[in-house]
């Protein structure tokens, strides 16, 4: 056991962060640093019932904070919804969101704080369009509070957001420069009652984060040293927490571990993400578990050509065998051992579709930054592979 990973902890990089086993019942002092008076909290419709949505409740009453709550996100969030969300900071005179939840909470709440405060139109703020001008004196975003309670989607420290384009059935990526989580509270005890599949799916998705983000081409050494770092944190604890729900310091260290994973893909992504944004976008599957199932794929894929990176994350996770087959090996059993499915059809993603979801990852901005360049007649081929879950 690590003590120290139990310790409360506060750290100022990428944006400040409060670290630690019971940080959330700070939450009225955190407010009061912010100036925040009235909170709008956002989270997703699965979490509108859970003990810590109440636990952040009641200690927003205590501290005599007036808040409401916004609790109609999708797992992968609607367009739609965030403009009922935004209407509703706006009827309540909101000067803060608060973002509790999965990784659909986060990208809820940003998204929210991108249009609460001027008209511009969410899909202007898409990723790979200029950033809208916005005097920010005059229409500044909302202060906002990131508090994850599943530890993989590592949403809580950047600014990026990913919505579904409901006329298009299609995810693009939201984002402007001077919109950042003014907080960050990772809470570790608020990930301990995770269903058992849903820390798997989501521990299997902060992987996923580091190893597309370390394979991103270019020189970023911060992004690879998180990265990397990421990896020996999550290879560690996952199995660890898989087995053992209720270890706390499992938790605090997947929690770390996957916002470290979230601040490395700053770097960018790949063809993991292309693909699966577009899957998700059409049949609302659980982002992380399209992750899993699709990484050895795109392992396959990308890693020939690749040893010297493959051997650094192989150093980095403790393996014996640093070699391309060794690194694919162990990710497959670290999956099998998380009962992940073989196959993107066992969780009801159809082969006819094979062309269209290709087509649509192929603009993707993951797909932008994959290590290995893969033409319209590749990219299908890849996710009829993942499909039907066999692997050439």
């Amino acid at each position: 056991m690590d003590k120290k990973m139990l310790e409360s902890q506060d750290w100022t990089f990428p944006i400040p962060i409060a670290f630690g086993p019971g940080r959330l019942e700070e939450i009225g002092k955190f407010c009061v640093e912010l100036e925040v008076k009235k909170p709008l909290i956002v989270t997703d419709s699965g979490s509108a019932n859970l003990p810590f949505l109440s636990e952040l409740k009641e200690k927003l009453s205590n501290s005599g904070l007036a808040f409401d709550v916004y609790s109609k996100i999708s797992p992968n969030p609607l367009d739609t919804e965030i403009g009922s969300g935004c209407e509703k900071y706006r009827e309540g005179a909101h000067d803060c969101v608060i973002a509790i939840g999965g990784g659909s909470a986060m990208d809820g709440g940003k998204a929210v704080c991108l249009t609460a405060n001027n008209k511009i139109d969410l899909w202007d703020f898409e990723y790979e369009k200029r950033s809208p001008e916005i005097d920010t004196k005059l229409y500044p975003f909302p202060k906002l509070i990131t508090i994850p309670t599943t530890a993989g989607t590592g949403a809580e420290t950047e600014s990026t957001a990913m919505i579904t384009h409901t006329k298009k059935s299609m995810k693009f990526c939201i984002f402007h420069p001077k919109l950042k989580p003014d907080l960050a509270i990772l809470d570790p005890e608020l990930t301990r009652n995770l269903p058992l599949n849903l820390t798997a799916w989501t521990g299997a998705d902060a992987l996923t984060h580091a190893i597309e983000a370390f394979l991103v081409p270019g020189f970023h050494p911060t992004c690879d040293a998180m990265a990397l770092e990421a990896l020996s944190l999550i290879s560690k604890w996952l199995p660890v927490v898989y087995d053992d729900p209720q270890n706390l310091n499992a938790r605090s260290g997947m929690l770390v571990g996957s916002c470290l994973a979230g601040v490395s893909f700053l770097k960018g992504l790949g063809l993991v993400h292309a693909i699966s944004h577009m899957v998700g976008a059409e049949y609302n599957t659980q982002h992380g578990l399209t992750n899993a199932i699709i990484l050895p794929t795109i392992l396959r894929f990308n890693l020939p050509g690749m040893e010297e990176k493959v051997a650094r994350m192989s150093q980095a996770m403790n393996l014996t065998d640093n070699s391309i087959s060794g690194f694919i090996d162990n990710t497959e059993t670290l999956l099998n051992r998380l009962q992940i499915p073989k196959s993107l059809g066992e969780i009801g993603v159809p082969l006819d579709c094979s062309r269209r979801i290709a087509e649509k990852a192929l603009i993707d901005s993951a797909a932008a930054t994959n290590p290995k360049k893969a033409n319209a007649f590749e990219l299908e081929n890849l996710v009829k592979q993942s499909i039907l879950g066999v692997h050439k």
